[in-house]
């Protein structure tokens, strides 16, 4: 029978009554004849409350331990949607993570899965069962419970799709689909009927969070169809495919923005051929992800370099490029922290010139300083100052006619 992979979020699983409503979502995937594997996350703000509890005790956790602390968060959830499949009649088997076969990178709190041990779950569905499964998590080489960072859970359920050659993989969220911007912030935001791969990669990079990026590289790289839908509505949602519809000719197709930004700014380095390389490779080292990057050359002997980074690894950050000065031969380092990313996403901009003068102008008219700038053959991403992040979005949510109201729209 063809296997449907189905992930619920935490909002989805909040409550038991909203456990036992994704339970009626699973049964209805069962009666169309097909073998179901669930993907579940903690329930509601579960990994939130860990935290808090951790941070109570130190302000600087062992990265270990706080993966054996936030997994518990998923188990808890397994356990009781198995349990409510079991009060159905359905059988059913839940699995953490490593029970689930998945081999992850010895890098705690975002490692990357290696590959998945499939046999225990095809046995289970053979026989007829449910496999329930937790998100975010898996072990590493060791026996060490590993997990896979914020947005985690969806990054399993594709995987686990490519690896058991699913038929497609279903996101359920709390919203209907994906929008060409967050709709709790802009009330015209308009649910995409399709997004491509590209697409969605660059709109989840750039801080769309309803889908985390990593989960969407294995749905191209595998070809896993996908779609964004609601756990409580029951209509259709957004397919991410290969290639999109050209739904109404829109050149930009969403809108993204993530807020808690900082701008790092390293003075004085030496003007080599291996500076570039040297520092960014001393970062990625520990793992530190940098954005949009921007060089300055001051004299024939140095450079000045700027990059913007999430605030949360300011810290780390700092004391990694302060760990190694002797190596890297800067002079100082400061930081502007109190900004924010919005960014435009579209495939139609390969093929239509003159989109990011447009983005600027309405940034400019609309009173909007832009500090750093980073361009592909389908995004613009800009950053400016946090406070004026909504009034951005609402500016160039207008100019691109992007509304469910826009006048442009069938």
């Amino acid at each position: 029978m063809p296997i449907i992979v189905q992930k619920f979020g935490g909002t989805s699983v909040g409550s038991v009554t909203k456990i036992k409503n994704v339970a009626r979502r699973v049964m209805e995937e069962v009666e169309r004849g097909n073998d179901v594997v669930v993907v579940v996350s903690a329930m509601g703000k579960t990994t939130d409350e860990l935290v808090t509890m951790a941070k109570e005790i130190t302000d600087n956790p062992s990265k270990r331990e706080m993966d054996m602390l936030l997994s518990t968060g998923e188990q808890v959830t397994i356990s009781l949607l198995t349990m409510a499949l079991l009060e159905q009649g359905q059988q059913t088997i839940s699995f953490t993570g490593w029970q689930a076969g998945i081999q992850t990178e010895a890098v705690h709190s975002n490692a990357r899965i290696l590959q998945i041990d499939t046999k225990r779950m095809e046995a289970e569905l053979q026989a007829g069962k449910v496999v329930v499964v937790a998100g975010f998590q898996g072990v590493d080489e060791e026996g060490n419970i590993t997990t896979l960072g914020r947005g985690g859970s969806d990054t399993t359920a594709v995987a686990l799709a490519a690896a058991l050659k699913a038929q497609r993989c279903d996101i359920y969220t709390d919203v209907t689909g994906v929008f060409t911007t967050d709709p709790r912030y802009i009330k015209d935001a308009r649910k995409l009927l399709s997004v491509s791969y590209d697409e969605m990669l660059e709109l989840a990079n750039l801080g769309a969070g309803v889908l985390h990026p990593r989960a969407v590289e294995f749905a191209k790289n595998y070809h896993i169809p996908l779609e964004v839908r609601s756990s409580m509505e029951k209509e259709s949602g957004t397919i991410i495919e290969e290639e999109a519809t050209m739904e109404e000719n829109l050149i930009v197709r969403g809108i993204a923005f993530e807020d808690k930004i900082t701008r790092v700014t390293v003075f004085g380095l030496p003007r080599t051929l291996s500076t570039l390389s040297t520092i960014f490779t001393t970062l990625a080292k520990h793992h530190i992800n940098v954005d949009i990057i921007i060089q300055t050359m001051t004299s024939e002997e140095t450079t000045n370099l700027s990059f913007s980074i999430k605030s949360e690894a300011l810290q780390e950050a700092l004391q990694v490029l302060e760990s190694n000065k002797p190596n890297l031969e800067f002079e100082r380092i400061e930081t502007e922290d109190g900004l924010a990313k919005v960014s435009i996403v579209g495939s139609g901009m390969v093929s239509n010139p003159g989109v990011a003068a447009e983005m600027f102008e309405v940034m400019a008219n609309t009173g909007i300083q832009v500090k750093m700038v980073s361009t592909s053959e389908i995004k613009v991403s800009t950053v400016i100052n946090e406070k004026e992040m909504v009034k951005a979005v609402e500016a160039l949510h207008v100019a691109f006619n992007l509304g469910a109201h826009s006048k442009t729209l069938a």
